[in-house]
């Protein structure tokens, strides 16, 4: 089997040794870089990508252990492989090092031939793993994927506070009804690319999108100290974005189309959901319905943006708000404190 040649970096602390591993790999076809001792080596892989590393245990610095140990701790590092090479024979260092991450384990003198085999296979594994990711990153948001990649998949919740943010086109099934299914399917796929973008450049993550409406979350998996303050400035965005759409669809002489969107934070059990075939990350509890309730309170107050009054708190001066006072929403069994949002 054909492997395409990686970047492999050596660490050894004796340069003889150093010099005949390159020259051997080297005559593979592998770009090699090499280091004498551990700190010089994390130094190397926190600063250029490798694809392998082939480690020493006995070195000065910091020995073969001390850089498993930091490197399995990385959550940028812990993917890279690692086999060892070493002249210590005893079964107890072998164990340790597979403990600690370690891909593999040689003796020396190494055979040339076991030490090809052992790096054809430690890069197809990376290799695997890589095209894992990739495939994850495509079909999450970069934070959803982030948390699968450093934690795992489970389904099941943990209580965070975060901020959770709801939208949808008003009057859509009358828009819907006065164009073709083309034209609406054309406006859908407008609208989501715009507040994708908004929301995304933010901080947030849309995680429901069902007709016309959309849930975002700002502040969950990765926690953010401004999660209230992005998510409003995430939704003015969309205001304006919508606006410059307007312009381009009047000139089209198609309808406008206007959003609303309702804002409130606190606490949400958030994590995924569904079942080991098919699940979704996403937030449940009241400031989630809340949010909901705010969105459809829009209508009412005619103002395309309302928050609650944690979110207020949470937003810095240069965010302009008005005071709607205390209202009854459905659900809520007292009153609640709201603010509409001054779009620029």
């Amino acid at each position: 089997m054909s492997i395409e040649p990686g970047s492999l970096l050596v660490v050894d602390d004796n340069k003889m040794n150093r010099l005949l591993i390159a020259r051997h790999l080297e005559q593979q076809g592998h770009r090699v870089a090499s280091a004498e001792n551990g700190r010089q080596a994390l130094t190397m892989v926190r600063n250029q990508p490798f694809d392998l590393i082939l480690l020493d245990i006995e070195m000065p610095e910091l020995d073969g252990y001390q850089v498993l140990e930091q490197l399995t701790t990385d959550v940028d590092l812990r993917n890279i492989p690692v086999i060892i090479i070493s002249s210590v024979e005893d079964l107890a260092s072998v164990v340790k090092c597979i403990e600690l991450g370690a891909e593999d384990y040689l003796h020396k003198p190494i055979n040339p031939v076991l030490l090809k085999a052992r790096i054809n296979s430690s890069l197809e594994k990376k290799r695997l793993r890589d095209r894992q990711r990739e495939l994850i990153r495509k079909f999450a948001t970069e934070e959803v994927a982030d948390e699968l990649l450093n934690t795992g998949f489970s389904l099941g919740g943990k209580l965070v506070t975060a901020t959770a943010m709801f939208s949808d086109i008003r009057s859509f099934t009358s828009i819907a009804d006065s164009q073709t299914p083309a034209e609406t399917i054309e406006l859908l796929s407008d609208y989501y690319a715009l507040m994708m973008d908004a929301i995304g450049c933010e901080g947030g993550i849309v995680n429901q999108m069902v007709g016309d409406g959309l849930m975002a979350i700002f502040g969950a998996p990765l926690p953010r100290e401004d999660h209230r303050e992005r998510a409003v400035c995430a939704a003015i965005q969309m205001i304006e974005l919508i606006e410059q759409y307007n312009q381009e669809r009047v000139a089209l002489k198609r309808v406008p189309i206007r959003i609303g969107i309702g804002i409130a934070a606190g606490e949400v059990i958030a994590g995924y959901t569904g079942t080991q075939r098919r699940a979704t990350y996403t937030c449940v509890g009241d400031t989630v319905n809340l949010a909901a309730r705010l969105e459809s309170y829009t209508k009412i107050v005619g103002k395309p943006i309302l928050i609650d009054e944690c979110v207020q708190m949470g937003l810095s001066n240069s965010i302009g708000v008005e005071d709607q006072g205390a209202v009854e929403l459905k659900g809520k069994l007292q009153p609640v404190h709201i603010y509409s949002v001054k779009c620029r």
